[in-house]
């Protein structure tokens, strides 16, 4: 891990609390015995590294990289299991954020443009106070909203590493795995590196969910076989209405009668989806592409 991050420029680069330096400290005590660092680290790369709404920074493409390569390393957990599964969760929401489309040409061309400029904002940035760093997002410039494009835009270049080294854990032997497995694929495989695996993706996917154990299972499955453009109308009529709900999402079924009828049913009772998990619900539909909005109808995003 230390031979890794010396590989990026750290303090070149910021995230949600300011400069990046501290941020291979942070993912060093993942794999350390120092329970206040690890739970300091573990807090960080969740809070600082990802943008709320599935957004980047421009820490977050070469964190996103360390942390798939922590998916490997036996030092990583070794009694809590379920820190993989984090790890997978991760590179879900690093997977939201590179998904670009058909932005990725325009974003890359803007940026090649303007890299004096981005850069010599970013140095401003990076130099300034607190107070300042808020100045900075208002400077009128237009520059840090690109900046964090461009952050988006190297995740959009990573993504087809992330999923190479996500694919494995589709056949991991522990449940909870595959379904944080299945939902980081489901997500990477957006990506138009991807296009050629999305069909046999899809045929694995569709599997996992008819052999799912549970509604949280199935539901989050669901999630990742809509992001691939999946067919998941044999659930529209499932018993559980979370798993109505999320079969619903599919952007694919934006048309869909029975697909709306359920979101309106969402509409009208918000809590009955998050209650139909207990306390376990997916934590990967909040970021589906499509969704009912009461004010404006069905599929705004």
């Amino acid at each position: 891990m230390d031979d890794r991050t010396h590989d990026v420029d750290w303090s070149g680069i910021f995230h949600a609390a300011g400069p990046a330096a501290d941020t291979p400290r942070h993912l060093a005590a993942l794999l350390g015995d120092d329970a206040r660092a690890f739970v300091d680290g573990y807090s960080h790369l969740w809070s600082a590294t990802l943008r709320r709404e599935g957004k980047a920074w421009p820490a977050t493409a070469p964190t996103a990289l360390l942390v798939a390569e922590l998916l490997d390393n036996p030092l990583l957990g070794p009694d809590d299991p379920s820190l993989r599964d984090a790890m997978l969760a991760y590179l879900y929401e690093v997977g939201v954020a590179a998904d670009l489309g058909d932005r990725a040409v325009q974003i890359r061309a803007q940026v090649q443009d303007c890299e004096p400029e981005l850069q010599g904002w970013t140095a401003e940035y990076l130099s300034a106070d607190a107070d300042g760093r808020a100045r900075k997002w208002q400077d009128g410039t237009g520059l840090g909203e690109l900046v964090l494009d461009q952050a988006a835009l190297a995740c959009f270049d990573l993504v087809p590493e992330l999923l190479r080294r996500a694919l494995p854990y589709l056949a991991s032997e522990r449940a909870r795995r595959r379904t944080c497995a299945a939902a980081a694929v489901g997500s990477l495989a957006r990506h138009p590196a991807a296009a050629a695996q999305r069909r046999e993706l899809l045929k694995q996917m569709t599997s996992m969910a008819q052999a799912a154990d549970s509604s949280y299972d199935l539901a989050t499955f669901l999630i990742a076989i809509g992001h691939l453009g999946g067919d998941t109308r044999p659930w529209l009529t499932d018993p559980h209405a979370g798993v109505r709900v999320c079969a619903a999402l599919t952007p694919g079924l934006a048309d869909d009668d029975t697909a709306n009828q359920v979101l309106m049913e969402l509409a009208r009772s918000p809590q009955t989806f998050g209650k139909s998990f207990g306390d376990m619900a997916p934590p990967f539909q909040l970021q589906s592409k499509s969704y009912w909005d009461p004010l404006t109808g069905p599929r705004a995003s």
